[in-house]
């Protein structure tokens, strides 16, 4: 077996990629990653001896973060670029193993973890191909024969609900935002995943403390884009091409954008969001920038036809990369924990190449039409009219709310959720983030005594004003969320849903709906557990599941 994968929606049919990534991770990559994560598990014990003495480091909390992020699906498939992040947590762990001995760590603590097995001992090959075969040696498929299905699927949950939350707080982290209880959390739980732990009741336990720390990682985020850019404020956004030089950037990283729009400042370039950058345009500090002209193209999975035809260089600034074709491979470029073999890769926002292939090209030679699509719905702008909406609700006009948000992905059954949205009553509204919202924010679905049905919250790290308005409605209704007309019909793809996931079950939220399918990495097993005691469900067809939802 050269990989076992299973951490997306769209694993080979829908088991696990064992030959080859369906999203183009190679079985090499996938070994350099597995290994990436058994290394960080490595560093995270000793960081945890040092933490518990009171001893920490935030430059190797925030490594940590990236290092754990670049192993999210669709970031990092450069074998050279995952084999200088294995080379360099071995130097943090080194350099905790240095804190300890010099601040005095007990001794104690430092014998104990030193005299037992664990990725804390393990030491880098001496070139690529070693390292590969290292990470063979760590693939998840032998573990399963070890423990166990069942408590693999345990154990892979929490790890990629830490995935998604270390993503989250590389963000935050990037903007100034931190909080020591978050670095704190994954050090305990990446120690226990460290030792292979297979208490299924402590697994558990922890997953669900993954999604309370999330939800706090959400919160810096939240406030992090806010200080630096403002409140989302409802704004429309041009859809179509104006005339002139181009950019176009991809991904979750504002102050990448915000930087981009300095260096481009008063050079005649026009600046084009695409796919998970579309929220930008409803801070004020970023749509403050002329030349922030629009969006183009929608999901992710679409870039390839879209990036081929785009007149300009693109800019990947956190993830959801895919295979570049050859006929714009030179004008692609990387950011941040993105990599991709031979793709030029930007650090320390110097932008100067982009720019450079930029001014190169023609750009767009007219303009195109006028559409637009209105985005901006954080939570101070939804809870600003709070007082119209309990109004709409109490009067009958306003019946039920569905969040239907989450990942796109490429499989023709995401159409589930076009086909949903279309059917909804006139008097039911949409809350919507990440990139769902492509299957059906094209839509003219009116509104609702002058607020409009579809409710654009931004993407998946902005599920937290989601949850912001639903615990504000649920006070004003003198309920829990539970007790609200809300149903939450949730597309996932990879692992930042999976840690939204765990927050909501953290949160007490029920009855969940997760598309188009249920996670391959939950087993049968576990899935039980998930049915039992928190109702979560897969989808059957959209009027089954309107009817079911709406109880007609």
């Amino acid at each position: 077996m050269k990989m076992y994968c299973y951490q997306c929606e769209e694993t080979t049919r829908g088991d696990a990629c064992v030959t080859s990534g369906t999203c183009g991770k190679t079985p090499e990559v996938a070994a350099l990653e597995d290994l990436v994560i058994h290394a960080v598990k490595g560093l995270a014990s000793y960081a945890k001896v040092a933490a518990d003495a009171g001893v920490r480091d935030s430059v190797v909390d925030e490594f940590v973060f990236e290092a754990i992020f670049t192993t999210i699906t669709n970031v990092n498939f450069d074998p050279e670029s995952l084999r200088v992040y294995l080379l360099r947590t071995r130097a943090m762990r080194e350099h905790v193993k240095e804190i300890c001995e010099s601040e005095a760590v007990s001794i104690g603590e430092i014998y104990e973890l030193e005299s037992r097995d664990g990725p804390h001992l393990w030491e880098p090959a001496e070139d690529l191909d070693g390292l590969i075969r290292q990470g063979e040696e760590t693939s998840i498929g032998l573990r399963i024969e070890r423990v166990g299905e069942d408590v693999t699927s345990l154990q892979e949950l929490l790890m990629y609900g830490i995935k998604g939350t270390a993503a989250y707080a590389h963000h935050a982290a990037h903007l100034g935002q931190t909080d020591l209880f978050v670095a704190l959390f994954l050090y305990e739980a990446l120690d226990y995943l460290a030792q292979e732990g297979d208490d299924s009741d402590r697994l558990v336990e922890l997953a669900l403390e993954c999604g309370k720390v999330n939800l706090r990682v959400m919160e810096l985020l939240d406030t992090a884009n806010t200080t630096a850019y403002g409140h989302p404020e409802p704004t429309e956004v041009r859809v179509e091409p104006r005339a002139g030089k181009a950019i176009l950037v991809s991904g979750h990283d504002l102050r990448d954008l915000e930087e981009l729009l300095v260096q481009t400042e008063g050079m005649g370039i026009n600046v084009y969001t695409h796919s998970e950058m579309l929220p930008a345009h409803g801070y004020p500090g970023l749509k403050s920038y002329p030349h922030l002209a629009g969006n183009y193209g929608g999901a992710w999975h679409d870039q390839r036809d879209e990036f081929e035809r785009f007149p300009g260089p693109i800019l990947m600034t956190s993830n959801c990369i895919q295979r570049p074709r050859e006929s714009y491979r030179h004008r692609i470029f990387t950011a941040g924990p993105v990599a991709w073999p031979g793709v030029q890769h930007i650090e320390s926002h110097e932008f100067s190449p982009v720019i450079k292939k930029a001014l190169e090209m023609v750009g767009f030679r007219e303009d195109g039409g006028d559409r637009k699509i209105l985005v901006g719905f954080g939570h101070d702008a939804v809870l600003g009219v709070a007082d119209k909406v309990i109004d709409a609700v109490k009067s009958g006009a306003l019946r039920h709310f569905f969040l239907v948000g989450g990942c796109d992905g490429q499989k023709n059954s995401r159409s589930y959720y076009t086909d949903f949205v279309r059917e909804l009553p006139d008097d039911t509204a949409i809350l919507t983030l990440g990139c769902a919202k492509y299957r059906f924010n094209d839509q003219d679905l009116g509104d609702i005594g002058g607020i409009p049905r579809l409710l654009d919250m931004g993407q998946c790290n902005d599920a937290y004003s989601a949850i912001r308005v639903a615990s504000a409605l649920a006070e004003a209704f003198e309920t829990d969320v539970n007790g609200l007309p809300l149903t939450l019909n949730i597309s996932w793809f990879e692992q930042k849903a999976a840690c939204i996931l765990l927050t909501l079950l953290y949160l007490g939220v029920k009855n969940i709906r997760l598309g188009p399918t249920l996670p391959a990495f939950v087993s049968p097993g576990v899935l039980d557990v998930l049915v039992e005691k928190f109702g979560v469900g897969g989808i059957s067809s959209p009027s089954e599941d309107l009817a079911e939802m709406l109880g007609v």
